[in-house]
């Protein structure tokens, strides 16, 4: 075979070894690269997941210690307001009260009646707290409507709102959650915005139900909301963040277009919200 021929064979070989080494370390290389971005992939999602669990545990916590402290109010309203005017209540009707001639007994049993009377006011506004009976007699819009009247008539804010699309109730208990959201921002809007007016509106869009807050004062962002939430502070917020929770729905704080105001949206899937 002629020399050249051999040589240019050789050549050709020493090529597509080259060839096929360059191909093989570029697919070691690939699947290097896949396998490793893949644990990368399979780390975050573990460390989301335990993210995701501790801020789950931290709204439950909060959840817990919302409740923990209304049972701890309502327990201390009865026993330091109800149980005294109760006893006292009782010294007025004691046993000697049939030795008493008549104008004692009639003042002593007038006297316990009006502290009877004063102790079923503090058990009816006990109750009240728990279930507002406008939100429980007439529904959400006014029992928000009547909120913002007594705000609006205290002169310091001017408040108000409107329900567009609020033709049936929703379930009882979804609607006592969405007013104490509504309850817990706009406290936070009067006690650290220092606002000059908040505004609220509600509509039905494609299935979902939403409340919308505006204000003009200082207010907080998403980010600022999610930082509170994995948080040791913002009890209030975190309050927030469980009920939307049990509601199924989302809640976003952000700057408005004009970057003017703040704006706080709810959103509440209508059919689990209606059918829970």
């Amino acid at each position: 075979m002629h020399p050249l021929i051999i040589f240019a064979a050789s050549n050709v070989s020493y090529v597509l070894l080259l060839g096929t080494l360059g191909m093989l370390v570029l697919a070691v290389g690939l699947v290097a690269f896949i396998v490793f971005h893949q644990r990368k992939v399979i780390k975050y999602q573990q460390q989301l997941q335990v993210m995701e669990e501790q801020q789950q545990q931290i709204l439950l916590n909060a959840s817990i210690r919302w409740q923990e402290e209304e049972r701890q109010r309502i327990a201390a309203d009865l026993h330091d307001d109800a149980g005294p005017l109760l006893a006292t209540a009782r010294l007025y009707l004691n046993d000697n009260l049939v030795h008493q001639d008549i104008s004692t007994q009639l003042q002593s049993i007038n006297n316990a009646k009006n502290i009877i009377d004063d102790t079923i006011q503090l058990i009816r506004n006990i109750s009240h707290s728990l279930m507002p009976p406008t939100l429980k007699n007439f529904g959400l819009e006014s029992a928000v409507n009547d909120l913002f009247q007594k705000i609006s008539g205290s002169g310091a804010i001017n408040a108000n709102c409107r329900f567009h699309d609020y033709r049936e109730r929703l379930q009882p208990q979804k609607e006592l959650l969405l007013f104490r959201v509504t309850q817990e921002l706009v406290n936070n809007v009067l006690k650290h915005s220092n606002a000059s007016f908040i505004h609220i509106t509600q509509n039905i869009n494609e299935g979902n139900f939403y409340i919308r807050f505006h204000h003009d004062g200082k207010g907080i962002n998403q980010e600022d909301f999610e930082k509170m939430n994995k948080s040791s502070i913002g009890l209030g917020l975190k309050n927030i963040q469980s009920r939307i929770k049990v509601l199924d729905g989302q809640i976003k704080f952000e700057k408005d277009n004009s970057q003017t105001f703040f704006k706080v949206t709810i959103e509440i899937p209508l059919q689990k919200a209606a059918n829970a």
